[in-house]
């Protein structure tokens, strides 16, 4: 039976004013930053012991000593996108995104490069740019999301057609364990093995235990695993084959923070997209759609989406992306189908082929999207799905829990019909579907009724025969957003017995204290416990200011609007949160923004507040927006 409190023998007024003491960052344990910290993207909450905001990779090493010295736990944290509880917890969280997000070198020739974990991905791929190279995973919150985080989750995206998961774009590692180890991992020869074994140590003693955790599971490692092109749940003990090179950076990707610290990352990366076309077929449901995909797959698309007619009403019933839906054909389900080539000629003849085929084979409608402008609106409204499916036209809020379950291709059809027959039986019928369809992979937010005790005790029932169903399919019950404490406790129903054993002890190598990101992945708390809302759930809102006439007027109705994914932490375009552009920060008070803003204006902040590159036009026009509005001042 897990302890209810990791932290409760930790004296957090010695360990602040430690930390204080010894690292370079900010470090913050007041009652405002903890709760900034206390939710991502999922259904649980947990309040941090504290913050540390580091401004280099070493300071962050000399935290997890300092906290070591006091036993606290530790979890690192990106853009808080995580959607099953990764980066919640009652633990020190390392935030990386507002100091440590430098892209340290690029070897274009052996196309790899080396990057601090708070480098958010739109910013490394633009700084890649010239070189004609990018990171392959796409994962719909681009935007904001950081390496880091995306290494922590095994992150994919529609891009992973083509360019795969994080893991198959990992080459190396350099990992911080909570002892205090430091060491580089990747590819692991029987010469650098032997190499290690001679040097000694810590760093040989795992890796001695690694291979005797391997060779004794060997059998299971190699027949347990969903032999499927989204299989993300669990660790990758699979990476430790011989077959794979006895990759360690590879078999931590995906940990989710309960292993080791990333401090940098060498990372493998591909040519960028010369030329795209995109064609649009029309089903009559989503089923449908999953049936066509293998046939599709056989014209070799660079990403193979699909979206059902229940996303497109909510999209069209908030407005989002009118210009879009207003071109989208008919239809009850959609794939998006992308071609792509070295010049448009060729994008465009791809495309040609598969309308030809389709057409001969008498199947869906099709439609095509010739102008890159209307294209872009396309994607636009697939990578909006998670917001617009946050709330439905009756005011019912949906969650995840079962936002990523992947199959076979070949067997997205029948997972499909039987995944709407579960729905039905527990009464979720209202709940969208869309998602990676070229690997399986379907993502679905549901009105799950968490503030009841019946409502909670349907959505374990739900979830353990969720897990029944994808396990009857050979699937995996994470496609891309990871176990985290959502799917931890149904990692037995997947793997068995044996393999849960193996990850326990794959834990224990690395942190046999569980003082790395404890209850998240293995061993797990239960699904049930830390949730967000509950039956005790209240939100007393106090007096307010505004009207929210799209709330009722309840304040705290529009707090559960907001999904947590991060959207606000874009660091250019788009009108939301200016001061965070320039500030990089989420949790000050709008009074502090302000005068930081103001003290930015009269050249007072403190060097290096607001991170390199500030002066940007970007942020010069966020600050615009933000000085102009005078909300705050």
């Amino acid at each position: 039976m897990r302890p209810p409190d990791p932290a409760r023998d930790v004296d957090v007024a010695a360990l602040a004013a430690d930390l204080r003491a010894e690292v370079d960052g900010e470090i913050r344990f007041d009652a405002g930053s903890r709760a900034a910290y206390s939710t991502d993207a999922s259904n649980y909450r947990q309040v941090p012991i504290g913050v540390v905001v580091p401004r280099t990779v070493d300071a962050a090493v000399a935290a997890v000593a300092v906290c070591r010295r006091h036993g606290a736990p530790l979890t690192s944290r990106g853009g808080g996108t995580s959607l099953a509880g990764e980066c919640t917890n009652t633990a020190v969280v390392l935030d990386w995104s507002k100091y440590c997000h430098r892209l340290l070198e690029v070897d274009e020739q052996a196309r790899t490069c080396l990057i601090e974990p708070g480098i958010v991905l739109d910013e490394l791929n633009a700084q890649l740019g010239p070189t004609g190279l990018e990171f392959g995973p796409r994962p719909a919150t681009h935007d904001h999301c950081t390496l880091g985080g995306m290494i922590g989750n095994n992150s994919c995206g529609a891009t992973a057609q083509r360019a795969g998961k994080v893991v198959d774009n990992v080459v190396a590692l350099e990992v911080l364990l909570y002892d205090g180890t430091r060491m580089w991992v990747g590819v692991t020869s029987d010469e650098e093995y032997a190499r290690i074994q001679r040097v000694g140590g810590r760093p040989a003693q795992v890796y001695r235990q690694l291979r005797a955790l391997r060779d004794g599971y060997l059998a299971d490692i190699r027949t347990r695993y969903p032999d499927i092109p989204r299989r993300v749940s669990g660790y990758n003990l699979d990476s430790l084959l011989p077959e794979k090179n006895f990759h360690v950076a590879q078999a931590l990707v995906g940990s989710e923070g309960t292993l080791v610290t990333v401090l940098r990352a060498r990372l493998r990366l591909i040519p960028q997209v010369k030329a795209a076309a995109m064609v649009f077929l029309s089903y009559p449901d989503i089923a449908a759609a999953g049936d066509d995909v293998p046939r599709i797959l056989e014209h070799r698309p660079i990403a193979l989406e699909g979206i059902d007619d229940k996303l497109v009403d909510l999209e069209q019933h908030k407005s989002l992306h009118p210009h879009a839906l207003h071109e989208l054909p008919e239809g009850g389900a959609w794939l998006m189908v992308q071609l792509g080539g070295d010049t448009p000629e060729q994008a465009r003849t791809a495309a040609d082929r598969l309308i030809a085929a389709v057409r001969r084979d008498g199947g869906p409608r099709v439609h095509e999207f010739a102008d890159p402008v209307a294209e872009r609106r396309m994607w636009e409204v697939r990578e909006a799905a998670l917001g617009a499916t946050t709330r439905l036209p009756d005011s019912d809020y949906t969650w995840p829990g079962w936002e990523d379950s992947a199959v076979a291709p070949e067997r997205l059809g029948d997972y499909l019909r039987d995944l709407a027959a579960l729905y039905r039986a527990h009464g979720y019928q209202q709940a969208s579907v869309y998602g990676h369809f070229g690997q399986g992979c379907v993502h679905s937010r549901i009105p799950f009724r968490l503030r009841t005790a019946g409502g909670i005790r349907d959505f374990r029932d739900f979830l353990e025969h969720a897990a029944d169903l994808i396990v009857s399919y050979g699937g995996s019950f994470s496609g891309e957003h990871g176990d985290g404490q959502a799917r931890g406790e149904l990692l037995p129903r997947m793997y068995g017995e044996r393999l849960t054993r193996a990850f326990g002890q794959f834990k224990a190598i690395f942190d046999p204290d569980d003082r790395m990101n404890p209850g998240k992945v293995m061993p797990p708390y239960p699904l049930d416990s830390h949730l967000r809302l509950g039956v005790d759930y209240d939100h007393d809102a106090g007096g307010t200011v505004f009207a929210y006439p799209d709330d009722g007027g309840d304040f705290a109705a529009a707090v559960l609007r907001c999904v947590g994914v991060g959207k606000c932490r874009r660091h250019s375009g788009g009108v939301m949160c200016p001061s965070y552009m320039v500030t990089r920060e989420e949790e000050h008070s709008t009074r502090g923004r302000s005068r930081l803003l103001f003290e930015m204006l009269d050249g007072t902040a403190r060097d290096g507040v607001i991170g390199d590159g500030w002066r940007s036009d970007a942020v010069r026009d966020a600050l615009d927006l933000c000085l102009a509005c005078k909300g705050c001042k």
